[in-house]
């Protein structure tokens, strides 16, 4: 499932997370995103939220799972990190968290996760993982090309852990699952990843961290 960027964008940045995404993002998300950084950067911090939410929900979800909760719990507390960090230069902006409508990727992923047990926690894992790669991709592309200072050292701050939340999910399913099931997996999520961020935006001020924007897989 390895990937190459566009000669146009190959920040080395982002290489690692590849191997979970079966398409890169395109230069048309990167040029809507740098057009509208304050819509990114709050989206963001929304995004960073949710993360938070979703591990603690698989947390609880997943109560007496050994191991489960020494993972988890520090990632969810990281991403709130990461939050309040993303919140606090919105706010120096002059700006505060503010609803955005959401580009459906989340919803769309979560769609393909199948009810029953094993395979619900697996395609949870999984889905997790392939949201936070995107997340480092994106990031990564943003600390590259993004006009703003102040916003590349933000998202260069964020690589490093970024790539951590998304190789603790691996991890995760590959304690449990065997490697064919888990890669077999891996490569049907992956393509509906890709298929969730098809498309192109109604209007210029719906780019959000997450919204269409890739390459031809």
């Amino acid at each position: 499932m390895t990937v190459s960027f566009p000669q146009k964008i190959t920040p080395e940045k982002s290489t690692a997370s590849i191997r979970w995404l079966a398409a890169p993002t395109s230069w048309t998300w990167v040029e809507q995103a740098n057009a509208r950084p304050m819509a990114v950067l709050i989206d963001h911090a929304h995004c960073e939220r949710k993360a938070a939410g979703s591990a603690v929900q698989m947390m609880f979800r997943y109560l007496c799972e050994p191991g489960l909760g020494e993972a988890l719990s520090p990632l969810a507390r990281e991403e709130l990190e990461h939050f309040e960090q993303v919140l606090a230069l919105i706010k120096s902006r002059g700006r505060y968290l503010e609803p955005l409508p959401s580009p459906g990727y989340a919803a769309n992923l979560a769609r393909h996760i199948r009810k029953g047990e094993p395979q619900r926690m697996l395609d949870s894992f999984l889905v997790a993982g392939l949201i936070e790669a995107r997340s480092h991709e994106r990031m990564a592309l943003l600390a590259e090309h993004s006009p703003d200072p102040e916003l590349r050292s933000l998202y260069a701050d964020l690589l490093a852990s970024e790539a951590r939340h998304f190789g603790l999910y691996w991890v995760l399913v590959e304690e449990r699952f065997t490697r064919a099931v888990l890669v077999e997996r891996l490569q049907t999520l992956a393509l509906a990843e890709v298929e969730a961020l098809q498309g192109v935006l109604a209007s210029p001020d719906d780019v959000r961290m997450h919204s269409c924007g890739v390459s031809s897989v």
